[in-house]
Parts: C-alpha cells; sequence; structure tokens
C-alpha cells in the first residue's frame, strides 16, 4: 500500500517528523491527496485547494509540489475535509473527501472525527488500524471546474519601508504597514537585537 510515492511506513515516518506526531487526520490527508494524484491526468501542472486549515495543508504540501509558499496552495477554511487539485490553466480537476456515509463502515475514526468520543475514550491504536484499513473507501470524489483567476496569488509589487516601524511592506497595503495600522497579533515586541 503507497500514499503517493511512499510506502504507507515511510509515509508515517514522514508525517512524525513533519507535523510533530502521528496526526490521524494527516493519515487520512495522505489517502485524499494520493487519491486526487491518481485521479488526475499524469504530467498535469496543477494547483491545489485545501477546504480546511487543519492537518490537511500539510498532506498536500508533503506529497505535492503544492505549497502555501509558492502560491500553488490555497487554504481556505471551511471546516470540509477536502481536497481539490486542479489543472492550472483551465480549471479541471478532482475534489477529494472524507464521506461521512463510507465513514460509518469504521467506527473509530467515525467518532474520532465527528467528536463522539473524548480522547480518553478513543482506542488510538484501532483508530490507525481502521484509517489503515478505510483508506480510499472512506472518501468520496467529485469531477469539479475551479476558476483560476479568482484564486491566484495577486503579485507583491512595489516594496517601501514603513515610516512607523521602519521594515519592508508592500506598499499596496497602504501609507504604513498593516502592522503598524493594528493589525499586528503582538501586545508587545521587544527592541531588536
Amino acid at each position: 500500500m503507497n500514499i503517493g510515492t511512499y510506502s504507507y511506513e515511510e509515509y508515517v515516518q514522514l508525517v512524525k517528523s513533519f507535523h510533530g506526531s502521528l496526526a490521524p487526520g494527516l493519515l487520512i490527508g495522505g489517502f485524499i491527496v494520493d487519491l486526487a494524484l491518481k485521479r488526475l491526468p499524469e504530467g498535469e501542472f496543477f494547483d491545489a485547494i485545501c477546504e480546511t486549515p487543519v492537518c490537511l495543508p500539510d498532506a498536500i504540501q508533503l506529497l505535492t509540489p503544492c505549497t502555501i509558499g509558492n502560491g500553488w496552495l490555497t487554504v481556505f477554511d471551511f471546516g470540509r475535509f477536502a481536497v481539490t487539485l486542479y489543472e492550472k490553466q483551465g480549471g479541471e480537476g478532482v475534489r477529494v473527501f472524507l464521506d461521512r456515509e463510507k465513514l460509518k463502515a469504521w467506527p473509530e475514526p467515525y467518532h474520532w472525527f465527528f467528536k463522539l468520543k473524548t480522547k480518553k475514550e478513543q482506542n488510538y491504536q484501532e483508530l490507525l488500524d481502521q484509517i489503515k484499513a478505510g483508506g480510499h473507501g472512506m472518501l468520496g470524489v467529485q469531477r469539479v471546474r475551479v476558476e483560476p483567476e479568482k484564486l491566484r496569488r495577486p503579485k507583491l509589487g512595489a516594496v517601501g519601508t514603513c515610516a512607523v516601524c521602519g521594515e519592508s511592506y508592500p506598499l499596496a497595503h497602504g501609507d504604513r504597514c498593516k502592522a503598524c495600522r493594528g493589525e499586528s497579533p503582538y501586545l508587545e515586541m521587544a527592541p531588536a537585537v
């Protein structure tokens, strides 16, 4: 059994080293991405859409050349455990998702995903075993067409120096950087050393 170009065991090790733990969502995500890749025409140049920011983007970045950094992966917080891989120019693609009805055949993953059991009540090894056994059988597939122009990341454009903090920022953001306009997540920042 392979996930992408890795054996299942290799993928498990890759998940542990990349994600920091053997996350059930990332194991399922491996099967989702693998099935999407198998449904794409070979040699196709594609982009990815992920419909959740949880676990699944890591599977895409591990198994495809699509990353947040290179702009080929767009993440939406729809809360749906789904991935779409689509051809960059025409937008033709495939969407693979965790299918609620099919998942019912696998009680541990079903209870885990829908949070019907507390972590303490879950049998973790049984959860992992059922994810491995369920594999592609827990998933649904749809053909889709994406409007690629809506998903293209805008170019950075001209860069300047913020008059308030002195750091560089895209001039398209306005007369100062977004952090200095009050959009910073920091409560306080010590002076740079």
